[in-house]
């Protein structure tokens, strides 16, 4: 992918140096190859001059090749529903990486938590839809069951890990929930970014921190596909809800085609293929939204600002 380290001139000519029995012509191939796994995708026109491949940029709900084992089936339909036009899917390594291209207009459509959503809005981003269940946007504080922590108050003076600064319901909303609940955040503990979900939730486990912030479709897609570590591990203490990601578009994207990718997606959940693409994103449904769907959002933010920082 092309958030992928590239193969710069230090590292070919340390890489020629360090092999003195092969020749330049293998070393610069070497690099060559390795700019060939790192592509970035190749836009064609389209008949009329509009691009027709677009990225769809999802945020780092999961690793990449966890992103792409949920994700890929979902662009794969949508691809095959869109014949004169390409959704490319791209994950980013972290919530940083992914916030400087959303913010860079790299990313044709898409997913970012509402943070990010908030965020993405002056860059010339619109929303036209977001995941359902609403209710499922919250934060979850983990603790291992042997570790004997029971009150808020207990985490005083430990590590507590959380994915990324920006993640709203994985850290911010944890965070917010731990300083309403008697723990001062910026004193009282040590904050931990591991930089995924699946980190945050594994640091718990390895002991490396006390409790871990995560959120549910994380947390459902890791206690099915790691049970026997789940099973050591207990959500402790759950934040209220907020409203869920969104899906947004930029603003040079035809309208008659986010009509289209909306309809598709607003579709899913009426039929058998789409039921089985949405369970693999653990939701039941996305549905249609707005700018102003997320003013509770940015109402939140206001007090966490206030609060937390």
């Amino acid at each position: 992918m092309s958030d992928q380290p590239r193969c710069g001139k230090r590292v070919a000519a340390t890489a020629c140096l360090a092999a003195a029995g092969l020749s330049l012509t293998l070393c610069v191939a070497g690099c060559a190859a390795q700019e060939e796994v790192n592509y970035s995708p190749i836009y064609e026109p389209a008949p009329d001059g509009r691009r027709s491949v677009l990225i769809f940029g999802v945020h780092p709900l999961h690793n990449p090749q966890r992103l792409y084992e949920a994700y890929g089936p979902l662009i794969d339909y949508l691809n095959a529903q869109l014949p004169d036009s390409k959704l490319e899917l791209e994950a980013s390594r972290s919530y940083d990486e992914y916030d400087k291209k959303l913010y860079s207009r790299h990313f044709d459509f898409a997913l970012p938590n509402p943070y990010q959503t908030i965020n993405a809005l002056p860059h010339g981003y619109r929303v036209f839809g977001k995941m359902g269940e609403d209710q499922e946007f919250r934060g979850v504080i983990l603790v291992r069951k042997d570790s004997g922590i029971e009150r808020v108050a207990d985490l005083k003076g430990k590590t507590v890990s959380f994915p990324a600064p920006t993640a709203l319901a994985a850290t911010m909303m944890p965070l917010y929930y731990l300083h309403t609940h008697g723990v001062d955040v910026n004193r009282d503990i040590e904050r931990l970014f591991a930089g995924s979900q699946e980190s945050s939730i594994m640091n718990v486990y390895l002991g490396k921190s006390a409790a871990g912030a995560t959120w549910p479709p994380p947390w459902k897609a890791f206690v099915e596909r790691n049970p026997q570590i789940a099973s050591e591990l207990e959500v402790k203490w759950e934040t209220p809800s907020l409203i869920n990601n969104a899906l947004v578009v930029r603003d040079d994207v035809p309208e008659e085609l986010v009509d289209r990718v909306a309809s598709i997606l607003f579709a899913l959940h009426t039929h058998d293929t789409g039921r089985n693409l949405l369970a693999a994103l653990v939701l039941a449904r996305f549905e249609s939204a707005s700018n102003m769907t997320y003013q509770p959002v940015n109402d939140f933010l206001k007090q966490y600002r206030e609060v937390v920082r």
